[in-house]
């Protein structure tokens, strides 16, 4: 009776897991172009080498001058993120029950929090007038990757709740 009952249920619901699904999966694939992608082309920076700066090469240049900031934006632009990524590809899987919802929805702050580090150095650039900042196609990538993966784990959030 249970099986039959949890077939009654999945039924409707299939075709929309189906797509939370392959939304998730291809995360899991865009995360690594994302990282590799420009984020800002600069001007003068004291800290950047080069004219473009991407997720990887700005870590690479804060391990060799900062490691705790190297290991902060490695947290929130590498970790968080692609660790909810895959942890909401096993939730979909129907493994990790609903812990691993709370740890979904924890690492998605995080991964937020990025965003907002590369929006604020941006505008502290910007504002101090020691060179420019162009922001490029990688950080909108970046960005919209992140807000998908947090409606994806909003809308995961709602299908477990019915």
């Amino acid at each position: 009776m249970a099986p039959s009952q949890h077939s009654a249920e999945a039924g409707p619901q299939a075709p929309w897991h189906t797509a939370l699904r392959l939304g998730n999966l291809a995360l899991l694939v865009l995360y690594p172009l994302a990282w590799w992608a420009p984020l800002a082309r600069a001007g003068f920076l004291p800290f950047f080498g080069g004219d473009e700066i991407s997720i990887l090469s700005g870590i690479v240049t804060l391990a060799g001058t900062d490691l705790v900031l190297c290991a902060v934006v490695t947290l929130f632009a590498i970790v968080a993120p692609y660790g909810k990524t895959v942890a909401l590809a096993l939730h979909h899987r129907g493994l990790g029950g609903r812990g691993l919802l709370r740890v979904i929805t924890l690492l998605g702050r995080l991964s937020m929090a990025d965003i907002f580090l590369i929006a604020l150095y941006v505008v502290m650039v910007k504002g101090v007038g020691i060179g420019h900042v162009d922001i490029a196609w990688g950080f909108y990538l970046f960005t919209a990757l992140v807000l998908g993966s947090l409606g994806l784990g909003w809308a995961t959030e709602r299908e477990q709740a019915r």
